[in-house]
């Protein structure tokens, strides 16, 4: 088992820079894909991006150029650097793991067995 916990987020004015960070336990995530989701009220769960155990990464078109994934397999840890945030970025995001698995295919929500707990990202215009 693989448990995520998730800190960062909070309000801040379009234009402006968060980073999101997400400790993993139980588990060296070295082997797994690590990706960020987020949740708008009112919508579905959507892909942000995602990173490989080799460090590559894939996003979002809605995100690609602002935000940026990196992870730290030593330390367990994957993070989510936005800027230029924009008011329509604002939702809960989530990370999540899954073994075995592309950048591309993370997207897919079902076959993910592993969530962070949720982050909340307000973006004021």
């Amino acid at each position: 088992q693989v448990q995520l916990v998730q800190s960062g987020g909070g309000l801040v004015q379009a234009g402006g820079s968060l980073r999101l960070s997400c400790a993993a336990s139980g588990r060296a995530i070295s082997t797994y894909v690590m990706g960020w989701f987020r949740q708008a009220p009112g919508k579905e769960r959507e892909f942000v991006g995602a990173v490989s155990s080799g460090g590559s990464t894939y996003y979002a078109d809605s995100v690609n150029g602002r935000f940026a994934i990196s992870r730290d397999n030593a330390k367990n840890t994957v993070d989510l650097q936005m800027n230029s945030l924009k008011p329509e970025d604002t939702a809960v995001y989530y990370c999540a793991a899954r073994q075995w698995t592309t950048v591309q295919d993370m997207g897919i929500l079902h076959e993910i067995p592993y969530w962070g707990q949720g982050t909340q990202v307000t973006v004021s215009s």
